[in-house]
């Protein structure tokens, strides 16, 4: 098998020979080039065309955000953004994975550090991984032909209304989670729990940059939350799951779902058991099947179940393990779910 080939984009020399060194220790990679400004790494992706780019995001001129919406739009290249944890930094990087970046690392420190060994297999891994994911330029979502959900769902008093919406992404998931809670709006009448695969490092920056673009409050839950409406709860950083017991989200300790804690799957299941047929259950884009078995028994509970369309996940595979079980109700693109889950919500209460 060839090499993967990596693009690094670093205006500090120290640091892209730091990189450099780091990518070409795995014999899987080869570094094809080093851009030291952002006007280098459009020229050097159209002339080199990588397998995968290790992106910096404060460059001289041109941001690592904006080289990352560029590339995007022109040749279109799986991005892993090699990022501090500290200042302004995770805030940017959030702005990059809005672009189209694919991942976010924590820089790797020196190599006399005791976390150098960590975090620098953690870089090649996310290099590996997503060199993997075919990107596209932005498309235009498929259209979906449904019919409304009060015709779908049997009527009956006995259901109660919808009490809370979970939500579950990986890969793609920190646009993909804007653009639906954005839509959702601020008077959204349910409590949101929120699953986001990501390095605990940025939870707290993805956090508070989440809460600066939607116009609902977020919040992380460290310890026993009582859940409110118009609220997003997302899942803790520190190794745990998120899980709901009656109207009360906590940080949940048991093992992993497979290698992911948190889980989506143990969220949705906790959901199943927690409101039986009063939650709604939605899967975005994201590598593996995380969420799909706890999915199916959110759905199997009488819940109502969505999985985001191959036509605008960034990567189909959590959602499509999802369809491939039988776990949901209808398989929408992004802009469609917002309001779908508003009118199932609306049907809901028409039935009581």
């Amino acid at each position: 098998m060839r090499p993967i080939r990596v693009l690094v984009v670093e205006d500090s020399p120290v640091v892209a020979e730091h990189l450099r060194r780091i990518i070409s220790t795995d014999s899987r990679f080869e570094v094809a080039g080093i851009a030291s400004s952002g006007e280098d790494a459009l020229a050097m992706v159209e002339r080199l065309s990588p397998d995968v780019i290790s992106m910096d995001i404060h460059l001289p001129g041109m941001q690592g955000f904006e080289v990352t919406r560029r590339i995007m739009a022109r040749q279109p290249t799986p991005i892993v953004i090699v990022s501090g944890i500290r200042g302004d930094d995770v805030p940017v990087s959030m702005r990059a994975l809005q672009a189209g970046a694919l991942s976010v690392v924590e820089k790797p420190p020196a190599n006399t550090h005791e976390d150098y060994e960590a975090l620098a297999g953690k870089l090649r891994t996310q290099l590996a991984i997503m060199s993997e994911v075919k990107v596209v330029r932005q498309r235009e979502p498929l259209p979906t032909l449904y019919t409304p959900v009060a015709t779908q769902l049997a009527p009956s008093a006995a259901r109660g209304p919808y009490r809370v919406l979970g939500i579950a992404a990986s890969t793609g998931g920190p646009g993909a989670l804007m653009q639906l809670l954005t839509a959702l709006g601020g008077d959204f009448p349910l409590p949101v729990l929120i699953v986001q695969h990501m390095t605990p490092a940025f939870l707290h920056g993805f956090a508070k940059w989440l809460a600066s673009v939607i116009p609902l409050p977020v919040s992380i839950v460290d310890s026993a939350t009582s859940l409110a409406a118009s609220h997003v709860y997302l899942a803790p950083a520190n190794d745990r799951h998120l899980a709901i017991r009656g109207s009360t989200a906590y940080p949940d300790p048991s093992p992993p779902s497979g290698v992911h804690r948190p889980s989506a799957n143990v969220l949705f299941s906790s959901m199943a058991q927690a409101v039986g047929s009063a939650g709604v259950g939605v899967l975005l884009t994201g590598m593996g099947d995380d969420g799909a078995a706890g999915l199916y028994e959110l759905k199997q509970a009488g819940s109502w179940a969505i999985a985001e369309h191959e036509s605008t996940a960034t990567v189909y595979g959590m959602p499509a393990a999802a369809v491939k079980m039988g776990a949901v109700h209808e398989s929408l693109p992004l802009p469609q779910i917002a309001p779908r889950i508003l009118e199932v919500i609306a049907a809901r209460k028409q039935d009581l």
